[in-house]
């Protein structure tokens, strides 16, 4: 076969008409807002005035803007997608052409690269488009694989039943804070129990935070009561809010 420079030109070539059907078909381009769930590997494309579409995925890989390295999601342990097992196949076709960039786990890249990998990717995977997800200092490369119906899709009605709509990260699980937590404040963070991200939760448990002096208060009132909980007003945030705040008001 030839050699892998010449190779990726070529799936690149033969992806371009694909994707420009695969656009004009769901006016992607009229989306202005992103949301993906990695639990259910659905991909949610959407307006603010509630139009949207969804799809499936396989997560292909990432590139990171600041170590200009790529990582294929079979190498990437911190993505939960089960399907990302599909991109075994790029690997093992890899080591049947002695394609290095497709063998290797991770290794210093460029955001170009991404788009020869998605293009391989669909040759490979049979997908019917491809996305790029831009997050804080990545490059989240993703195959779709099929468009589903949100109101008939058992995946996406759980989605819905179990995140609230944030109006800066979409769809995510719900938490609760105090009045006094903010994105920008510095106002200390105590939890219900000990939390990281992306963590699994029981039936019965939130996320759940409040500030040093809700802390004060609670103690004062020797626990939560009328009295402590008017002080602290809880407010409804998304998981990934949570985690900001917990972020800048920390403190040690």
């Amino acid at each position: 076969m030839n050699d892998y420079e010449e190779f990726a030109k070529e799936e690149l070539e033969r992806l371009i008409p694909i994707q420009d059907r695969f656009k004009e078909k769901f006016d992607i381009d009229s989306y202005g807002n992103w949301f993906y769930d990695d639990e259910s590997a659905i991909l949610r494309l959407f307006n603010n005035d509630e139009e949207e579409i969804f799809f499936k995925y396989i997560p292909i890989g990432t590139f990171s803007l600041d170590k200009k390295t790529w990582m294929w999601s079979w190498f990437n342990n911190y993505l939960i997608e089960k399907n990302k097992i599909e991109t075994l196949k790029i690997k093992q076709f890899g080591e049947e052409n002695r394609y290095e960039k497709l063998t290797n786990g991770t290794f210093p890249s460029d955001e170009f690269s991404g788009w020869e990998f998605l293009a391989i990717s669909q040759k490979l995977l049979k997908g019917i488009g491809v996305y790029n997800i831009n997050c804080d200092n990545l490059n989240y490369y993703v195959l779709l694989t099929e468009k589903v119906d949100p109101k008939n899709n058992a995946e996406v009605i759980k989605l819905k039943q179990k995140t609230i709509d944030c109006g800066n990260h979409g769809f995510r699980r719900p938490a609760f804070v105090c009045q006094h937590l903010e994105l920008d404040s510095n106002n200390g963070f105590e939890e219900a129990f000990e939390t990281f991200k992306g963590m699994d939760l029981n039936e019965d448990e939130d996320f759940g935070a409040w500030c040093d002096e809700c802390e004060k208060k609670r103690i004062e009132c020797d626990g939560w009561n009328d009295e402590s909980e008017a002080f602290a007003k809880i407010k409804l945030v998304c998981e990934d809010c949570y985690f900001e705040m917990k972020e800048s008001n920390f403190k040690l």
